[in-house]
């Protein structure tokens, strides 16, 4: 229980650390818009040709040729509306036959509270055909983790072998396998019929690169394989991260001025005070070129088949990262693809609401995770497994 007063104490005996925090971040900040408008003097041949003389195989980005089409790393949104109705008209227009999909995840980790480890994860699909009558599909897929699969190989104690991680992975690979299934099932459909699908999460892995080889090696498999199926069936598919921190796009400014800060703030930060309030706006995509354990070691062939932009959903806040394979901005189809990620957002407010739909479908509330234990419980009785529980799970369970 939290005692206000001394939480107020606490804070202000901080105080200082908070404004030198603040102090800091305005000064890189300051920083990074000189370093923006020296990289702005510079096309796209020329930074290519930078890059090549330097022999920089991984700058964090690489331009695309959308960068001579940009004015200040600005690419406009044609369309402008007076109220959000009318937005909503607009994104209905623009979703109106168009198919979307997505799929999302959640999880019970293992946890001490038993002797006996067990997981568990869930994923939730959503695809909307957006056609008079209101034809979709949702659905879940629940899968449990027997002791063997939570602990890791090469330990038999559940701390130590992670348990946490290996129910994420799987979570993960599943979401991965499942968009894979959605992809090649709509493979043979026309182009335009084809679905959009919606990855809530980034493609560039780099946390796999401080794991070991038998955690990492699943997620890169699962990544390739998901970005393979894009290509092979040609249904675009789009990676959404709300709330970027990646540092692709000034990692490649600090190259080209060679004025590198380590502790300099990430793209969206540096964008949201850059690009134009203007909703929908974007940046010229760039390939991710990011320089990390997974590249260093020759295990990240797709980050340079990836592509990213940033994009203003709201004022507020800064502009999400949009990702996609580099096959649809090859095909021309790049924009198209963005204007039915915009809809999306506009009747998602703000956030995808096929993405949003999958979430509410796959998520384990705390009332979940307790009925699933029961659930384990009934089961462990039935089938006569020893297990215990601690005591203190116990007081707690009966306390809240």
């Amino acid at each position: 229980m939290l005692d206000r007063g001394k939480v107020i104490n606490a804070l202000q005996d901080k105080e200082r650390k908070f404004q030198e925090f603040v102090a800091e971040r305005d000064k890189q900040r300051f920083a990074l818009e000189e370093q923006l408008a020296q990289f702005l003097r510079y096309d796209y041949q020329a930074i290519i040709n930078m890059l090549a003389e330097r022999g920089l195989a991984w700058p964090g980005a690489l331009p695309t040729q959308e960068l001579d089409a940009a004015q200040a790393l600005c690419i406009p949104f044609a369309s402008t509306w007076q109220n959000h109705q009318e937005a909503r008209a607009w994104a209905l227009q623009t979703l109106r036959n168009r198919t979307v999909a997505a799929v999302d995840g959640s999880q019970i980790t293992p946890t001490g509270e038993y002797s006996v480890p067990i997981g568990a994860m869930q994923i939730g699909w959503f695809v909307n055909e957006h056609r008079e009558g209101g034809s979709y599909e949702k659905d879940v897929y629940f899968e449990v983790m027997a002791p063997q699969e939570v602990v890791d190989d090469e330990s038999t104690n559940m701390e130590s072998g992670q348990p946490d991680r290996r129910v994420n992975l799987l979570r993960f690979v599943r979401e991965c396998q499942k968009l894979c299934e959605l992809m090649v099932r709509s493979e043979h459909l026309p182009m335009l019929e084809k679905p959009l699908c919606f990855f809530d999460g980034s493609f560039i892995i780099s946390f796999a690169g401080q794991m070991r080889p038998n955690l990492a090696t699943p997620y890169i498999s699962a990544i390739i394989q998901l970005l393979d199926c894009s290509k092979r069936t040609r249904v675009p598919l789009v990676g959404f991260v709300d709330d970027s921190h990646s540092r692709d796009l000034v990692t490649l400014m600090g190259h080209i001025t060679q004025r590198h800060d380590g502790r300099a703030t990430g793209d969206a930060a540096m964008l949201h005070g850059h690009l134009p309030a203007t909703w929908g706006v974007r940046t010229p995509f760039f390939a991710c070129a990011r320089e990390d354990g997974l590249s260093k070691e020759e295990r990240a062939p797709f980050y340079t088949e990836t592509v990213f932009t940033y994009m203003r959903l709201t004022s507020e806040r800064p502009p999400a990262r949009i990702e996609m394979p580099i096959w649809i901005l090859e095909d021309g189809r790049a924009e198209e693809i963005m204007d039915l990620v915009r809809a999306e957002c506009v009747v998602g407010a703000g956030y995808p609401y096929a993405i949003e739909t999958a979430d509410a479908l796959a998520v384990i509330s705390q009332q979940d995770r307790q009925r699933f234990y029961a659930l384990f419980e009934q089961f462990a009785q039935r089938q006569e497994i020893d297990f215990t529980r601690t005591r203190k799970a116990a007081s707690k369970r009966v306390r809240r």
